[in-house]
């Protein structure tokens, strides 16, 4: 082919704008405001010490808003030293209507005081796995709700890693750390103790055969055999109807006029096992729960129960945000519950 006959190069095409949209900036949205960068930045990271009327807040946000910006948490984090983030471990084991409702008040009460929540998957994690990746977040503070036992060393990590706050749930206090105490056997305590005022000394203790649940029903148990008077026995149930059948039918060959069940669930399954074998609740056998759950009052008969005394969410977060304005502050001990005992007609 001569060169004259070669094809006509095609003209270049003009470059095609990208799919991406433009991320805005905090500059964007203080030409919309009418403001200087440095206010849309204290309005945005409600910064405490900087006097900003309401009708310039107002007109940040909505600028910020109509242009879809949100703050870059890292570069927020960078020019404070450390995040907003509370790190909170989710729970390995099945928690009832009680915890669930505290742990919500909890993150309600944290958000209104602006921190960020973030629950970490932490099953199988060691103390040592757990606190390493804990740390890879940057947390300002960790709440371990004690299924995952932290040691000094790992406290320690956290804290070099940038938390200004450790807070631990459980019988024991970690040294370094907040301890905050749930007694837990003292629920065990107040249940036997109101059982024994009743006349029953014979007390079947029901164990969860569920995994994790020791956290909870091993110093209930211990509580319950701390009581003079009571002869505890451990009777171990799945939560089940097949279970509590079982237990139910051989509860004639076992000796006792009392059952504590690990909380008012448990104790309701049992209950109406008994009644399906023919025991009559409470002249054959007396019944007991813990928690107070609205349904074992609308039982008949009524159930008796351990009304567990919790803090409330707004309490527990203002713990944190002081633990957190105060790093160097001594670690202290933190009673978080009472038990009562609530008669009923079971017992």
């Amino acid at each position: 082919m001569s060169q004259s006959s070669k094809p006509p190069t095609p003209p270049l095409k003009p470059p095609t704008q990208s799919s991406q949209p433009l991320v805005p900036t905090s500059a964007d949205v203080a030409r919309l405001a009418g403001v200087s960068r440095a206010t849309v930045s204290y309005v945005l990271n409600n910064a405490e010490a900087v006097r900003i009327s309401e009708p310039t807040r107002r007109k940040v946000r909505e600028a910020a808003e109509e242009l879809g910006y949100v703050p870059h948490a890292a570069a927020r984090s960078l020019r404070a030293g450390h995040t907003r983030i509370v790190l909170l471990p989710t729970s390995h084991v099945p928690i009832g209507p009680l915890y669930s409702t505290f742990l919500n008040e909890l993150q309600w009460a944290l958000r209104g005081l602006d921190y960020t929540v973030v629950q970490y998957g932490s099953l199988g994690l060691t103390g040592d796995e757990a606190a390493r990746a804990w740390a890879e977040l940057r947390p300002v503070a960790v709440l371990s709700l004690g299924e995952i036992s932290l040691s000094p060393h790992n406290v320690a990590t956290l804290k070099r890693a940038g938390a200004r706050a450790v807070l631990t749930m459980g019988p024991e206090a970690v040294s370094g750390a907040h301890a905050l105490v749930m007694d837990q056997a003292e629920v065990g305590a107040r249940a036997a103790e109101h059982l024994v005022e009743r006349g029953r000394r014979r007390i079947g203790v029901v164990v969860p055969e569920e995994e994790g649940l020791g956290l909870f029903s091993t110093p209930r148990l211990a509580g319950a055999r701390s009581v003079a008077g009571a002869e505890v026995v451990a009777l171990r149930m799945a939560y089940s109807e097949e279970s509590a059948a079982e237990l139910a039918e051989r509860w004639g060959s076992l000796g006792l006029d009392a059952a504590f069940a690990y909380n008012d669930e448990y104790a309701m399954l049992l209950m109406r096992a008994f009644q399906d074998v023919g025991l009559r609740v409470p002249q054959d056998v007396a019944v007991m729960g813990a928690d107070d759950l609205l349904i074992g009052r609308l039982l008949r008969p009524r159930l008796s129960t351990v009304q567990i005394e919790m803090p409330t969410g707004e309490r527990l977060a203002a713990l944190v945000d002081q633990a957190v304005r105060e790093p160097a502050a001594a670690a202290l001990r933190h009673d978080l519950m009472a038990a009562v005992a609530v008669p009923r007609d079971s017992t």
